[in-house]
């Protein structure tokens, strides 16, 4: 049970190498992609038609312990489904649901584990194979896969770091559930931290937050769901790692001035320290280096970004 693309390597791994059967995969429904709305399919479901899988793709997951009982599995994989499970679906499969979750349980619980992550400057993350129950990812632990963070890690970058582990994360898994030596390791509820649903104006600079915690900001949210500002005349400005917080002072300069513009880089002062910004984009402009940014739209120092962000 997937539909993210974090998924295809688990699912490709069951459909070519694991030597078990899968006998169906239940996805999201296509859903209308791009500025003409073609409704496209996931790519779980791209990849296991070409394996000749059966595919079921229904609106509420709900409504559907009678379809996963009738496939009679052993076990259910899910990861990155989009949907919670109800008690009958749990229930259905004779060993139950094994979910893979892209952080170190209790850790990062919730939909966008990975952006928290970074967000919260953590020295590592990983994957997390754990049976599922009724709550936001509580069930107890199978095992862990941990793998340390880069400085210089990005959302992008994480997601398929994890992606690649979940095989291996899998395999092992399912080798100490065959055995019947997988143990169940209850989590401890008061390390838990939660990370909700991102949208757009999650990444929307605030000038007022340390240089450091917008820097691992603009890492997180590449490329989903991006971070941007505004130049000031108002137009829009996404920003792009790498940036630098430098542990200067801004003195007495406003959140979002300019300080400094040169091919060197962009500084901005912020509530604490300054960030440097390397790579831009203004609207209806290509992605450029801060030179080339700067001898088409020239910023001086006192100009202010994201002045014009409500």
């Amino acid at each position: 049970m997937g539909t993210g693309d974090i998924g295809l390597p688990v699912l490709r791994w069951l459909l070519e190498q694991s030597g078990h059967e899968v006998c169906g995969v239940i996805c999201q429904p296509d859903k209308p992609v791009g500025r003409k709305q073609e409704l496209t399919p996931p790519a779980t479901k791209v990849l296991a038609l070409a394996h000749g899988v059966p595919v079921f793709q229904p609106q509420r997951i709900r409504h559907e312990a009678a379809l996963v009982q009738s496939l009679q599995p052993d076990v259910a994989i899910v990861m990155a489904y989009g949907q919670i499970l109800p008690r009958t679906v749990l229930e259905a499969p004779r060993l139950g649901c094994l979910n893979l979750h892209a952080s170190l349980l209790p850790r990062h619980r919730g939909a966008s584990p990975i952006q928290a992550a970074i967000l919260a400057g953590d020295a590592d993350s990983g994957l997390t194979v754990m049976y599922m129950d009724e709550g936001l990812d509580t069930g107890d632990v199978l095992l862990h896969e941990r793998v340390a963070l880069s400085p210089q890690e990005t959302g992008g970058s994480l997601h398929d770091r994890l992606a690649g582990l979940a095989p291996a994360a899998l395999q092992r898994a399912l080798d100490l559930l065959v055995q019947g030596t997988a143990p169940r390791i209850p989590q401890d509820a008061a390390l838990a931290t939660h990370s909700g649903k991102l949208d757009r104006t999650h990444g929307i600079i605030a000038w007022d937050q340390p240089a450091v915690a917008i820097e691992r900001s603009i890492r997180a949210f590449h490329p989903w769901p991006g971070t941007s500002t505004t130049l000031p005349d108002g137009t829009l400005l996404k920003v792009y790692p790498p940036a630098e917080a430098l542990p200067l002072s801004s003195g007495c300069a406003p959140s979002g001035s300019v300080l400094q513009a040169d091919a060197q880089g962009i500084h901005v002062a912020c509530g604490t320290g300054v960030l440097c910004l390397h790579s831009l984009q203004a609207e209806g402009r290509k992605r450029m280096e801060a030179g080339a940014f700067l001898a088409g739209r020239p910023l001086l120092a006192g100009d202010r970004l994201g002045a014009s962000v409500v």
